[in-house]
């Protein structure tokens, strides 16, 4: 009798490992918060045209943002799996430092940045604790871009110009980058499950800017060199099928 309670408690045991277990076909869907905290760094302010010049001490600062994530997984085998990361567009400050820190807030931007990771599980595809690393890329551009009231003065003082006789336009430069990715996760049950993840991404992007008057005749063109750096923290709650 307690040889036949220790098979079906062992058998019973086993089936529970091989209900959770992570194998090749699985596809977890995950979703919850990301933050994305900037590292940044600035080149000064350089004009192009039509007499170029460096605006020496002119820097910006880029602000930590906040936005709700999308993720889908699959597992090619019980360790490997291949992941694409997305999000809502989070929205990103950009204040003045050094001579344009009396301009306060320069302007603003969305970021938007689909993500492919290639991942490794380690553990077994039974256990319920699993650390993984992952790298890959993502792809960055931005929408949205705007100059405020004030950095719209600032240029035109700098042209000798009045304020409302010209008006400055900017974008920013699109660009693929590498992504780190560490992490951990951690399932409940055969379906439900929680997965908190660091990302490291190296980037950098050109702010060009253009300047024009009321005619709509360009008065002046400058750029300026920012690197992002994000480290981005990803909390997700995620289903397995």
């Amino acid at each position: 009798m307690k040889k036949t309670m220790f098979a079906l408690a062992t058998l019973g045991a086993l089936a529970s490992g091989s209900a959770m277990a992570q194998q090749a076909g699985d596809w977890v869907l995950g979703t919850g918060w990301f933050h994305l905290s900037p590292q940044d760094s600035s080149k000064p302010l350089t004009v192009t045209s039509p007499i170029p010049a460096v605006l020496p001490g002119s820097g910006a600062s880029v602000s930590d943002s906040d936005t709700l994530g999308l993720s889908a997984m699959y597992f090619i085998d019980s360790h490997w799996a291949v992941e694409g990361v997305f999000g809502v567009p989070p929205k990103f400050r950009l204040d003045g430092t050094g001579t344009l820190g009396r301009v306060g807030q320069l302007g603003e931007a969305r970021q938007w940045s689909p993500t492919i990771l290639g991942k490794y599980y380690f553990n077994e595809g039974s256990d319920a604790f699993r650390p993984y690393v992952g790298l890959g890329a993502a792809y960055v551009w931005y929408s949205g871009v705007k100059l405020t009231p004030n950095l719209q003065g600032a240029l035109a003082s700098q042209f000798h110009q009045s304020p409302f006789a010209v008006n400055t336009t900017a974008k920013l430069d699109s660009s693929f980058a590498p992504v780190v990715n560490v992490g951990v996760a951690y399932q409940f049950d055969k379906h439900w499950g929680l997965s908190f993840s660091v990302s490291y991404i190296p980037l950098k992007t050109k702010a060009r800017l253009t300047t024009t008057s009321v005619t709509g005749l360009p008065v002046a063109t400058s750029e300026a060199s920012l690197k992002l750096n994000p480290i981005v923290t990803y909390l997700a709650a995620t289903y397995r099928f």
